[in-house]
């Protein structure tokens, strides 16, 4: 150590006497001549600065921290003049930079932890995990729980990865977006960064959203939040265009109108049924996914639908559009395999409206059914609207019975001790019993060609089975369409002939029993008409009816471009009557939609010719 670095330790010492270390007080000599010096010279520091090797500070600072970290009371035996500058030294320099080391502050972090460290009351632990567990119930209790969307699951893209793998399904997203990508002239449109949505994955070649939509919050009652669409004025005039075409059924002015609007969701539904109709069912999601990412890209800023909190009432015209897309957005998933996806779009159907305009109660079990999500599906029959009678619907009626049979199967594997609920034999019976017609529309749709099932069928209770109502065999014949490939699984038709059997053996002791069944059937659907006439069938089919393409070609012609019937004036004059087609052997399907076509004639009907002549030989 120089003696150049001394005499500036101890000048700064002496200018700064409150931060003398007591102990380098105590053991310095008050005779020493270097501290008597009795002035100053600025210019030592300057010579200390260059004959003083840089490494000293270093030096001297990773010993006096290594010093501190092991113990205060170290072996290192270093003379007591080079501790006591080293200690004065290492003040200075926290006195000027303001900062610690890094052994520093784990050495502090290190005290603070050993001096705030309390012991853990148990109790309190146990009191807190109480608490945690009453909110969730209570939470699970309500109904927007049960509807609680899950985002990661709301994309098909997401579960189709999972079943086919990343590769794949990135190669073919990037096949379709270069196919989808080019113009119509071999172009190529411009990409641009799309909005995040929750329910469709846009591509980077769709237009921009145009902001012809919003939504606007109508009222908040009980928890639940209103909202309606709204449309813009250049919205409303593609609206009176639309309406215009679609009285005449023109798809080329449809057409036009989505050139100048992408973003007009009921052309959109047009084209997508269309789309459908022809067999082109990736052209049709695409359109249903164009719908979707234009009604969310309107969404209210306090509209969650996620949390079953919030509802766009089916009334209100303008929503019905988000219905219509749902729904078949959640039929296209179900034909490609993705029923969780499904499930979720189920769920956020049922849950922004009450009422159901969709139907999406009658399905619900289905797609909970092929995800496997069974306790998820007892949970929802025991808390939707706090009313556990939905059993009551044929629906529900064999699907908590299979629910039941998967859980027990599973239990079986890992016991779980719960025996609190029926076995999924009784609740087999009793769906039969309720809803009898089942049993003999689905040994037909299935199709069972085992013997036992002619027995079965041929007894009385089965052979004379009736819904009683039309509002419930409309339903039963839902059921059917949506849920009879299920009923192909060997281990379920075990079941159900078990207990077919066993319903049968039963009433031949109680012949009562089963008008006991009848009257419950008859109080759970009363009315005589028909409530849900308004859900088709075939909508709840995963088998999409197709034309030819000659005929899809013709039907989608201009009027203009159909050929001339002799008589016919082009102008509209109706002084030239038009030649009736024949209908016979001919696709039902193109006769409703040829049908619906302006220059489209199939002559009058002869029961109602007939009658007009009678009427006229009665008045003569």
């Amino acid at each position: 150590m120089s003696g150049r670095l001394l005499r500036k330790v101890l000048r700064e010492q002496e200018l700064k006497p409150k931060d003398v270390d007591p102990e380098i007080d105590a053991e310095d000599s008050p005779e020493s001549p270097v501290s008597a010096a009795p002035f100053r010279n600025p210019f030592d520091l300057l010579d200390d600065q260059e004959d003083e090797p840089d490494g000293d500070d270093e030096v001297a600072t990773s010993d006096n921290v290594r010093q501190n970290i092991v113990s205060t009371s170290s072996s290192y035996d270093a003379p007591m003049t080079k501790r006591k500058i080293k200690k004065k030294k290492k003040k200075s320099k926290e006195k000027g930079d303001q900062k610690l080391t890094a052994e520093q502050s784990i050495v502090s972090i290190i005290e603070e932890l050993s001096i705030d460290a309390k012991p853990v009351d148990k109790q309190d632990v146990r009191n807190s995990r109480t608490a945690n567990e009453i909110r969730v119930e209570e939470k699970k209790q309500s109904t927007s729980y049960i509807l609680t969307v899950d985002p990661k699951y709301l994309k098909a893209e997401n579960e189709l990865r999972k079943i086919f793998g990343s590769k794949v399904v990135s190669s073919f997203e990037n096949h379709q977006n270069v196919t989808s990508s080019r113009g119509l002239h071999g172009g190529r449109r411009t990409a641009h960064n799309a909005r995040k949505t929750v329910l469709v994955s846009p591509p980077g070649f769709w237009p921009r959203w145009d902001g012809s939509l919003s939504m606007e919050i109508l009222e908040s009652k009980n928890g639940i939040q209103y909202f309606r669409y709204v449309h813009t004025p250049s919205y409303m005039h593609a609206q009176e265009v639309l309406e215009m075409a679609r009285s005449t059924h023109d798809l080329n002015a449809i057409a036009s109108i989505l050139a100048r609007y992408p973003y007009h969701v009921e052309a959109l539904l047009i084209f997508a049924e269309v789309f459908k109709f022809s067999g082109e069912h990736q052209s049709a999601a695409d359109a249903i996914g164009k719908c979707l990412f234009a009604l969310e890209c309107a969404w209210h800023p306090l509209f969650n639908p996620l949390q079953g909190n919030c509802q766009v009432k089916y009334s209100h015209e303008t929503n019905r559009p988000l219905f219509q897309a749902l729904f078949q957005h959640m039929s296209s998933m179900g034909r490609r395999g993705c029923h969780r996806s499904a499930l979720e779009v189920c769920k956020l159907l049922l849950s922004l409206d009450s009422d159901d305009p969709m139907g999406a109660l009658f399905c619900i079990d289905y797609f909970a059914l092929r995800a496997q999500e069974f306790e998820w599906l007892e949970q929802f029959s025991e808390r939707y609207k706090s009313d556990s009678s939905i059993w009551l619907f044929p629906n529900f009626s064999f699907a908590l019975a299979i629910c039941r049979f998967y859980l027990e199967s599973a239990s079986s594997r890992e016991p779980t001790g719960e025996s609190e609920k029926a076995p999924a034999s009784d609740l087999m019976m009793q769906a039969l019993m309720l809803h009898p017609l089942v049993l003999k529309k689905l040994v037909a749709k299935v199709p069972l060609k085992d013997q036992a099932w002619t027995q079965i069928l041929n007894s009385s209770f089965f052979k004379s089975a009736q819904a009683g109502t039309p509002s419930l065999e409309h339903l039963i014949s839902i059921y059917v369409e949506r849920s009879y490939i299920m009923w192909r699984l060997p281990e379920l038709q075990g079941l159900l002939k078990e207990a077919a059997l066993q319903v049968v053996e039963s009433l031949k002791r109680d012949g009562g029993e089963a008008k006991d069944w009848a009257c419950v059937r008859k109080e759970a659907f009363p009315s005589e008409k028909n409530e849900y006439s308004h859900l088709l069938v075939s909508d709840f089919s995963d088998t999409a009816p197709t034309l030819p393409p000659e005929e899809i070609r013709h039907f989608m012609l201009d009027p203009q471009m159909v050929p001339e019937v002799p008589g016919e004036n082009r102008d509209g004059d109706p002084g030239g009557a038009r030649a009736p087609r024949d209908v016979a052997g001919r696709n039902p399907l193109l006769v409703f939609l040829d049908s619906l076509l302006p220059w489209a004639d199939y002559g009058t009907d002869q029961q109602q010719e007939h009658q007009q002549q009678q009427q006229q030989g009665e008045d003569q």
